[in-house]
């Protein structure tokens, strides 16, 4: 029987706890809060095959908070574009696969990162050329890099064009680096700044699936689609969970092996 959406998500973040703890130190909590995102994606909503990653036609993902490309290389593992031996080569020295992405078509990685906030200005350079084919493009964005004025401006321009074969989906944790959001740079409502940006805006419980789903679904009207997906930063491992502490940390052995036991799945 084909592996469920719940099933595929589990699998990614025991993807996450092992070859993040094989790694170091490494950003659990975001990557936590987008394993149900990224599983939908590549379980159900994305055109992409892993026999063929670099076909020209292929829809693609873009990775915008970079920091958290251990989820990536996750997601990547549970869907064949990378084997488990180099998953857990993960920010080896030297090796392919940096705690920050680069660029590798050929394991389905399409962009290489760094700084915050410009993965939608890329991805939206990669929604126009390929408009015509009718293929189309996802960004996932945390709400931390919201923060910065080159989000807005791509926002901005995505709306004022009607790229409308773009969907940004934020994953909103409320957590960034120095703590709560809200305190550090509060934003208020996201989907009526998307919406005034002129945007199509819809609004999903980032763990439920047919929440999930339904957002993506939301008519488009012409315009660009931001998901704004409500989660829960560490989501799945209890002493992880909303806390700021594990936006990038050293698990102990007594912690990794807490984390898999809430995990579940086969080792």
């Amino acid at each position: 029987m084909p592996m469920t959406l719940e099933e595929h998500a589990r699998n990614i973040r025991r993807n996450i706890i092992e070859a993040g703890h094989k790694a170091g130190t490494m950003h659990f909590g975001g990557s936590l809060s987008m394993a149900d995102l990224l599983a939908y994606l590549y379980g159900e909503e994305m055109w992409c095959d892993a026999r063929h990653p670099a076909w020209e036609e292929r829809e693609r993902f873009i990775l915008s908070k970079g920091h958290c490309g251990l989820a990536l290389y996750a997601v990547l593992c549970e869907f064949g574009f990378m084997t488990r031996e180099e998953l857990m080569s993960v920010d080896d020295d030297g090796g392919a696969f940096p705690s920050h992405c680069v660029r590798n078509v050929e394991h389905g990685i399409e962009v290489s990162s760094g700084s915050l906030g410009l993965g939608l200005s890329f991805g939206i350079g990669q929604a126009l050329a390929l408009r015509e084919a009718g293929r189309r493009v996802y960004v996932l964005a945390g709400n931390g890099e919201a923060n910065e004025g080159a989000f807005w401006e791509a926002a901005m321009f995505a709306g004022h064009k009607r790229v409308e074969n773009i969907a940004l989906i934020l994953d909103d944790n409320g957590m960034q680096l120095d703590g709560d959001s809200a305190a550090v740079m509060p934003v208020g409502n996201w989907a009526e700044k998307f919406q005034a940006f002129g945007w199509t805006a819809a609004e999903a419980d980032g763990h439920n699936f047919d929440s999930i789903r339904n957002a993506f679904h939301t008519l488009r009207n012409g315009k660009p689609l931001a998901i704004v997906a409500h989660t829960v930063k560490g989501k799945g491992v209890s002493f992880m969970e909303n806390s700021p502490q594990w936006h990038h940390a050293r698990m102990t052995e007594e912690q990794f092996q807490t984390a898999l036991a809430e995990i579940g799945g086969k080792p």
